[in-house]
């Protein structure tokens, strides 16, 4: 299947109508495990190329948004898709719940503290989103907040997502490219995950009681994603939904994503002229008169 292809099939198209359970976890876009294996390792290659660009023009930032539910594979897909990146060029933050610092702030406050500078891949593991899917099924979150009361009215999570649009508007018109992936996994591939995180000691760390609580709130979880999703996926910023119940094509449709966002941007290495072109003159007729 073309890249192109592959990556309108799951690209959320704002202007339609988009459900979660109208998208299959298991959909593998035809491709075979071992062939998608192949086209990711050439996509983690190009990434690195292009992200070795991105940091030298020093024009461009990249910010990187992963959601989903628990065991979607957000870790995995973030240690794999930019396994071949920089480390210098790329850092990660992944948001838990909020410290008393970040609750005495604005919603979008540590966010934006956390935004990639010029030359760099920020990912966010969670992000804001947060604020209008889990805040909203829990109001003891919002109750932390501590907001007046003329700011909690019925219209708070939409307003929210106002917010959020304008915020990644902002963004883009700044020179910050943004990506959003919702890993889409099945309740039953869920629940086979966590059973191999208790059944393995080396993946107890990973299990949370609290996960177990959640997922007993799934069908809440899906129906605020769905509407989110559609809400908020723009032409500048648009979300992909990437079926999440094989890794292997998780991380394949992801890579293809970056690296095609990326290309948008038409990266290159800076050419020197002028006054710097005859610095490195004189520092190549220097070192040549070692002898």
């Amino acid at each position: 299947m073309a890249k192109k292809s592959l990556l309108e099939r799951f690209q959320v198209d704002p202007s339609g109508r988009f459900r979660l359970d109208e998208v299959d976890p298991r959909d593998t876009g035809g491709l075979e495990k071992a062939g998608a294996e192949l086209q990711l390792a050439q996509g983690v290659e190009r990434l690195g190329e292009l992200q070795e660009r991105l940091y030298a023009q020093d024009r461009w930032a990249v910010l990187l948004i992963f959601q989903g539910m628990d065991a979607s594979g957000k870790d995995g897909t973030v240690k794999h898709v930019l396994s071949g990146i920089n480390p210098s060029g790329c850092q990660v933050f992944a948001f838990k719940a909020p410290s008393a610092e970040e609750l005495d702030h604005d919603f979008l406050w540590r966010a934006a503290r956390a935004l990639p500078e010029r030359g760099r891949i920020g990912i966010f593991n969670r992000s804001y989103y947060e604020e209008v899917v889990t805040v909203r099924i829990h109001p003891e979150f919002l109750e932390k907040q501590r907001l007046p009361p003329r700011c909690t009215g019925k219209d708070l999570w939409d307003e929210r997502l106002e917010d959020i649009a304008g915020f990644e508007r902002y963004l883009a018109r700044n020179g910050v490219l943004v990506r959003k992936f919702f890993l889409h996994v099945s309740r039953a591939e869920q629940k086979r995950r966590f059973l191999e995180r208790l059944d393995e000691p080396e993946k107890n760390w990973k299990f949370n009681e609290g996960d177990v609580a959640e997922r007993a709130r799934w069908d809440e979880y899906q129906q605020h994603w769905s509407r989110v999703i559609v809400k908020s996926s723009t032409e500048h910023a648009p979300w992909f939904v990437v079926p999440a119940d094989k890794k292997w094509f998780t991380r394949l449709v992801v890579a293809e994503a970056v690296v095609a966002g990326l290309e948008e941007l038409e990266l290159d290495f800076p050419r020197l002229e002028g006054a710097r072109k005859q610095e490195l003159a004189r520092a190549r007729q220097a070192l040549e008169a070692e002898g």
